[in-house]
């Protein structure tokens, strides 16, 4: 099993920054993927930003130059600085990783943290 624990969700105006963070524990020999998604209400669950194998990155478009996603191998964690926030930012924030959790396993399991709130006033 692999435990995520995310951080950094609030309340902010329009313009403003939050940084979202997200640490990682459990049965992990190595993250193959780790990342960001959204949910606002009435919504499906979208991406937000990602890396991927090989350290690569994906962002949404509505993240592009406005969200940075980074990470700290060391910890297990990953992070987002979101800045320049509009309203239509508002969901809740969901943490992911995928998991190669012992050498050699066949298994890939995805975890999903429990989700913070984001909340973009006008």
């Amino acid at each position: 099993q692999v435990q995520l624990v995310e951080s950094g969700g609030g309340l902010v105006q329009a313009g403003g920054s939050l940084r979202l963070s997200c640490a990682a524990s459990g049965s992990i020999f190595r993250i193959n993927a780790m990342g960001w998604f959204r949910q606002a209400p009435g919504k499906q669950r979208e991406l937000v930003a990602v890396f991927i194998s090989g350290g690569s990155i994906n962002y949404a478009d509505s993240a592009k130059g406005r969200f940075t996603i980074s990470r700290d191998n060391a910890k297990n964690t990953v992070y987002l600085q979101m800045n320049s926030l509009k309203p239509e930012d508002t969901a809740v924030y969901y943490c992911n990783v995928l998991v190669t959790p012992t050498y050699g396993s066949a298994s890939a399991p995805n975890y999903w943290g429990r989700g913070t709130q984001v909340t973009v006033s006008s």
